[in-house]
């Protein structure tokens, strides 16, 4: 019912910066928080920064005071400003998004982007 296609990912050498974004599309009628996460080879998926509807950011500490999160609700959107990154911040990085697909039925349903490459180099 809904689709989240990622663009932006890249590589970067150690310091350099990096734009991210991830645009939902299908049955929407309402996007509740969305996020972004990563998983490193051999490593588990984890939480990189969440957005709620009304702009209330979380991050992980490992990217705090590095990386950016927002987002633009007419355009159901997602972004991640990715600044001083470091070769530990390689990995996959996915969007999230808690969509509710319907006015009448009020479900909860979670979203993945397909996930693309982040590579930072020492």
């Amino acid at each position: 019912q809904v689709h989240m296609v990622e663009s932006g990912g890249g590589s970067v050498q150690a310091g350099g910066s990096l734009r991210h974004s991830c645009l939902a599309s299908g049955s929407i009628f309402r996007i509740n928080t969305m996020g972004w996460y990563r998983q490193a080879p051999g490593k588990q998926r984890e939480l990189v920064a969440t957005i709620t509807r009304g702009g209330i950011a979380n991050y992980a500490d490992s990217v705090k005071g590095r990386f950016t999160i927002s987002r633009n609700n007419a355009k159901n959107t997602v972004y991640l400003l990715m600044i001083s990154l470091k070769p530990e911040d390689t990995a996959v990085y996915y969007c999230n998004a808690d969509v509710v697909t319907s006015q009448t039925m009020a479900t909860l349903d979670n979203y993945w982007g397909q996930g693309t490459q982040v590579t930072v180099s020492s």
